[in-house]
């Protein structure tokens, strides 16, 4: 009865700000960058980096790591992988919330739609993150939290519109279809 309603408005009040998407942006100056070419996903010696080498690197981009490989540095002494290039500018934009896939795709197309226009990337990246203790992942298993809880995808979109799509999954999880 009435009992029923009033929970019902208190949840649909209090759900809809807790699944509002909160929305930050960054600039990061003179960042070092992989070169990359579209079809060549293993990278060659003196030419391009391959995949594995782009997903490390941008682990350490997002989680604001240093690539500067100071042997003083307690946290990382990780560096950016050769061959690669100083990019005056690079913006970062992260939406952490509950996102549907319609969205997720609508980004997509509005980051497609950023070669359209006359600038200097080669190169962009959607990366999607699953929560590390999501009950489920990918297919009809339970998601297996276990250590790291890895459950995300990464698309990487070149100027002519080539991609590459990387996945990453915990060791007890489904591989994505």
């Amino acid at each position: 009865g009435a009992e029923g309603s009033t929970l019902m408005s208190y949840f649909s009040k209090n759900q809809i700000q807790a699944l509002k998407p909160k929305i930050t942006f960054s600039t990061l100056r003179d960042l070092q960058c992989p070169v990359l070419q579209s079809n060549d996903l293993q990278g060659k010696p003196e030419e391009s980096c391959g995949t594995e080498e782009l997903f490390e690197w941008l682990g350490a981009v997002l989680n604001q790591v240093s690539l500067d490989n100071k042997s003083s540095s307690f946290l990382s002494t990780y560096c950016c992988p050769e061959p690669n290039t100083v990019v005056e500018k690079a913006f970062l934009c992260t939406i952490t919330g509950f996102i549907i896939p319609e969205k997720i795709i609508q980004l997509l197309e509005q980051l497609c739609c950023y070669f359209s226009e006359p600038k200097l990337a080669y190169w962009l990246t959607l990366t999607v993150h699953g929560f590390a203790d999501s009950p489920v992942s990918w297919r009809e298993s339970e998601h297996g939290f276990h250590k790291g809880g890895e459950n995300l995808y990464n698309f990487v979109i070149f100027r002519n519109l080539d991609y590459w799509l990387q996945m990453a999954v915990g060791a007890h999880d489904d591989c994505p279809p």
